[in-house]
């Protein structure tokens, strides 16, 4: 599994009954309860956002996300609460005197359109507020940050309004009803310093394949029972970072999708499910054919195989690459050689011819270890190339990263097959902050290695490990790599 980071376009926390702005704050503050005022006993904040889903897009397009494979892409959206740090904020209370809000469950809607019409999206501005309130200095009469330009619960840009004050009325009366929206995901918070995970795969999905258009954002709002709560002596709140936080901790959409490569070809074994894997390069970049091809396995005499002819179980992986599952075959003394056929190939419009290859089917014990003696665990020593200790990487590059996986204290012997993972992070303190979890490395008949695309990740130092898997141990090494990654900004 790789991912592929999407991150907003533009945000705003919208006040209720208010003409308040608070575009360019780094934190959304969303509250619930007293107002302490008369004419408005109880008021709640809404945060709403856009994404900029280009580059995510762009790699659909270009193949480097699959759409042929079973396996499915999820889209989670990410936000970090500001009390997630530390345990002692919990039932205390914010800077702004509100009470830190508990056991309540928040709604990811999406905005809707103008008179429920597709082709008429609600846009909106994000602002240059930063301030609840006007805060008034005695050596001022004029505060900057604060704002009652658009966006904001009534207006959506200087000239337009909102179809329903605040996107939508949580009474469920008036033009856009509460029951009117559509709810992307619902999540519960026990304690209230856990980070937003809402789940968009099916929202995105349908943005990607065409199915779903001109959204023109989401917000995340508490329930309308909590929203409506009234009777309440104090106010309760929590607080996410927003897109202008001066944090690692920027909000964003992560797409995990399945590019993994476990080429077989060296180590094809009867009695086992096998994938063989085609390659295309264009002066050593990788290409697209213009559909699937097709697959015949072959036996040593040239015979097509019943039951693999035309496999059905091929998809692209990735840009440039295509696999092919074959299920176990039985029955063949063994080692012999066997042969893929690939065909039906075309590129940009041009028919190619068939191409073989050839795999050797190797006995099934080749693959079990039986004896009276238990098998010691390993271990390994690394090499790379692709990134270099402490390189400064600018954030435009996309790196392929080689790793050489060799057994320790031994002569430098290079392993064909094992169960090898890497993991990135950066540190903050002496806090590990995950920006992948822990991923298998893509294994190819002449070597192992994985893809790091800088232009989704925030610059920072960023470290990466290596975990290997050995007869029942886990064996994690730490800090293999160091690098920076640096705007060109």
């Amino acid at each position: 599994m790789s991912i592929n980071n999407s991150y907003f376009s533009k945000n705003n926390t919208i006040v209720s009954n208010s003409f308040t702005n608070t575009g360019r704050n780094p934190v959304t503050e969303l509250f619930y309860g007293s107002l302490a005022t008369s004419q408005f006993p109880n008021g709640y904040s809404r945060f709403i956002f856009d994404l900029d889903l280009s580059l995510l897009m762009e790699k659909v397009f270009d193949g480097t996300i699959s759409t042929t494979c079973p396996d499915t892409t999820k889209h989670t959206l990410r936000m970090t609460n500001t009390s997630w740090f530390n345990v002692d904020l919990l039932n205390t209370k914010t800077s702004q005197a509100r009470m830190r809000a508990t056991s309540f469950d928040l709604i990811l809607f999406r905005i809707p359109y103008i008179n429920d019409d597709p082709s008429t999206p609600q846009v909106w501005d994000e602002g240059v507020g930063y301030d609840f309130a006007d805060l008034i200095y005695d050596y001022s009469d004029f505060d900057k940050n604060f704002s009652d330009r658009p966006s904001n619960w009534v207006q959506t840009t200087t000239i337009g309004v909102w179809t329903e004050p605040g996107i939508y009325n949580n009474m469920n009366t008036g033009t856009v009803p509460y029951s009117a929206l559509t709810i992307v995901d619902t999540q519960h918070f026990e304690f209230g310093n856990e980070n937003i995970s809402f789940n968009m795969t099916k929202e995105i999905n349908a943005i990607l394949d065409g199915t779903l258009t001109n959204v023109s954002g989401w917000g995340i709002a508490y329930k309308p029972q909590v929203e409506n709560l009234i009777g309440l002596t104090d106010a309760y709140e929590v607080q996410f970072f927003t897109r202008h936080t001066q944090t690692f901790y920027e909000p964003f959409l992560e797409t995990n999708y399945n590019d993994l490569i476990d080429d077989d070809r060296n180590l094809f074994t009867l009695g086992h499910v096998n994938r063989l894997y085609l390659y295309l390069y264009d002066n050593g970049q990788p290409v697209n054919l213009d559909y699937l091809p097709s697959v015949d396995i072959l036996d040593s005499s040239g015979n097509q195989i019943p039951g693999l002819i035309g496999v059905p179980t091929i998809c692209q992986k990735t840009k440039g690459v295509y696999e092919v599952e074959i299920p176990p075959l039985s029955g063949y003394k063994t080692p012999c050689t066997f042969s893929d056929k690939w065909y039906n190939l075309s590129l940009n419009g041009f028919p190619i011819p068939p191409i073989t290859n050839d795999f050797t089917l190797y006995p099934y014990k080749n693959s079990i270890q039986i004896g009276t003696t238990s098998v010691d665990p390993k271990l390994y020593g690394f090499d790379f190339y692709g990134i270099k200790q402490d390189e400064k990487i600018l954030n435009t590059d996309i790196r392929k990263v080689g790793v050489i996986i060799k057994q320790a204290y031994s002569t430098q012997k290079l392993l064909q097959k094992v169960d090898s993972y890497y993991r990135i992070y950066v540190r903050e303190g002496q806090t590990e902050v995950q920006v992948q979890d822990w991923t298998k490395i893509n294994r190819t008949p002449n070597e192992y290695y994985f893809m790091f695309d800088t232009r989704d990740k925030i610059p920072n130092e960023y470290f990466i490990d290596i975990k290997v898997e050995s007869s029942g141990e886990v064996n994690t090494y730490k800090r293999q790599i160091k690098f920076q990654i640096v705007s060109t900004k």
